[in-house]
């Protein structure tokens, strides 16, 4: 008997599990099956291998209807009251950190502008789109940058290419990459495109959610669209999948794991339910049919999954890790001090063993959301009395995994109030070969006032952490910045000086978002190189523009063996 008659045959079995609670029935489409306590088995509706990306640009067609990321510009002519400062519990402000490192910057070893206002590549020139959703993925040999649903490739220095920042592909809408697929895949443009670079398979990965329908087909589902490269080269050509989705898959967050590429979403602003589905990663590198496996989490708020850097793989059988802040704010509870961590155990054999455990509750420093969470304002601006949105109710992309062999680590950011203003929060956590995790370090990066927010953190392969952030002010237009600390250095402090990525030089009074997330990656080739994108405004400029940094930090170099695991 075939692998694929072995794996229907499981499929027919797994529809009599309901009552043991694995829902089959019709799951891309019955919304009633998506319940929490159930896993739901979601098999790829279709797929296929495309052709290269620069011949699949050559047979997108873009669609008549209009296209737009999933949250349009706000436009306000007057502003509200900027919402009030928090009151700082002791124990919350013990652990800020106010002032700067005494080592010096971390080291500026390349930095360039990626799509934004004007961006012109080979394939013409961008218009920019609030907010943008910043994801930036790093591969040996060159850059995938995604914001909303533009995606552009650069160069990276090094055994193909003698420059940085050079731009090969792009701007070209993310459906580029289903030209030929059909479906919503293909026809229907959303925002909040994803790409990550799979190291353990030296593959690029691209998820795609449709947020829109087809114009007068109200019951159609939504989707959620993979493309996993075939082989290492970003134009090269791609695995394409289509899953069915009766739940809106707002704010996707892919993340790499052994057995599997992890995605929480969000059901909708208005609602406090999560979705966590896992995509059969081993089928889906071969271009196999594939299933997700999903589960639903009820009164959580934003989930993220650990996503891998570095090329050693967790324990054998130890599960997936998906971390949340505290509190919910439609339930106005705006503070908390404790993180949440979840299990998921994903049995691709028989998925009436798969589990999803938690939450394990971490005691943290207490925190309160920065601007009171997502869609408020509070960040000043030179100038004007329009304040910015923070994202303050979530923990930010990525949530960091790397195995150093001796131990495992995550690394966690989010935004909170201050007694100044805003600071980066942002946590350690040691892991078991369980899975469990436990803090290990935590600190609030709030030097010399003003805000800082919308952070994205990692790990280089010593343990030395960076973190990426917005840093704006009364006296200050909103830019980028970055700092660090050393592996060995005391818990809780970033000891090196902050520097500037991007320094502001307008203010952005269209709309009060800004940018709904930035990444942080590591560069895969030297396991040194902390990559860092976010926003900015030039002066004069309409809109805003993006700046991608490299950042190393002193003592970390290439191994000198190629083949050495970091």
């Amino acid at each position: 008997m075939t692998r694929w008659a072995i794996r229907m045959l499981a499929a027919a079995a797994i529809a009599t599990l309901w009552c043991a609670g694995v829902a089959a029935q019709n799951p891309s489409t019955d919304a009633s099956a998506w319940k929490a306590g159930r896993t739901i088995v979601n098999p790829a509706v279709r797929h296929d291998r495309s052709a290269p990306l620069m011949t699949l640009y050559g047979m997108y067609k873009l669609p008549p209807a209009p296209h737009w990321p999933h949250h349009p510009p706000i436009r306000k002519t007057t502003q509200p009251p900027p919402t009030p400062p928090a009151t700082i519990a002791a124990t919350g402000a013990a652990v800020e950190q106010v002032t700067q490192g005494t080592r010096p910057a971390p080291t500026l070893v390349a930095s360039f502008d990626g799509l934004g206002d004007g961006f012109h590549g080979p394939q013409g020139t961008e218009q920019a789109r609030n907010p943008s959703d910043n994801s930036l993925a790093v591969g040996p040999n060159d850059i995938i940058q995604i914001v909303n649903s533009r995606l552009a490739i650069f160069t990276k220095k090094g055994r193909q290419y003698k420059e940085t920042g050079r731009t090969l592909f792009g701007p070209a809408i993310t459906n580029t990459l289903f030209a030929g697929f059909g479906g919503p895949c293909e026809a229907l443009v959303s925002g909040d495109a994803v790409a990550r670079y799979d190291q353990l398979a030296k593959r690029w990965l691209i998820v795609l959610p449709i947020f829109r329908k087809p114009d007068g087909q109200p019951n159609a589902p939504y989707a959620m669209c993979y493309a996993v490269s075939t082989g290492p080269d970003s134009m090269g050509s791609y695995y394409r999948y289509q899953f069915n989705r009766p739940l809106f898959p707002d704010y996707p967050r892919p993340a790499i794991w052994s057995n599997g590429y992890y995605l929480p979403t969000s059901t909708g602003d208005t609602v406090i339910q999560k979705q966590l589905c896992a995509a059969d990663r081993g089928r889906m590198l071969r271009g196999e049919p594939a299933d997700e496996q999903c589960e639903i989490v009820d009164g959580v708020n934003f989930l993220n999954a650990a996503d891998i850097d570095g090329r050693r793989r967790p324990p054998a059988n130890m599960p997936e890790i998906a971390m949340a802040a505290g509190g919910t704010q439609l339930h106005g509870k705006l503070e908390s001090d404790s993180i949440y961590a979840w299990q998921y155990r994903v049995d691709w054999a028989n998925p009436a063993k798969t589990s999803l455990t938690g939450p394990l509750k971490i005691p943290v420093a207490p925190y309160h959301y920065l601007c009171t969470g997502q869609l408020s304002r509070c960040v000043p601006q030179p100038g004007t009395d329009v304040r910015l949105d923070s994202q303050g109710d979530k923990l930010m992309q990525r949530l960091v995994y790397r195995n150093f062999g001796s131990y495992q680590a995550i690394v966690a950011t989010h935004s909170i109030d201050t007694r100044a203003g805003g600071g980066v929060r942002w946590y350690q956590f040691r892991v078991n070969a369980h899975g469990t995790p436990q803090l290990f370090q935590q600190g609030t990066y709030a030097p010399d006032g003003g805000y800082r927010w919308m952070g994205s953190i990692a790990m280089d392969r010593r343990g030395d952490i960076g973190v990426g952030y917005s840093f704006g002010s009364a006296d200050s237009y909103a830019g980028q910045r970055f700092t660090a600390r050393l592996a060995d250095d005391p818990k809780g402090r970033m000891t090196l000086h902050e520097a500037v990525l991007a320094r502001g030089q307008s203010a952005q009074t269209d709309t009060l978002r800004w940018e709904d997330y930035t990444t942080l990656d590591i560069d895969p080739s030297d396991g040194c190189t902390f990559w860092y994108v976010g926003d900015y405004l030039k002066k004069g400029a309409a809109n805003y523009s993006t700046r991608i940094g490299g950042y190393r930090l002193p003592g970390c170099a290439a191994p000198r063996k190629s083949r050495r695991l970091f």
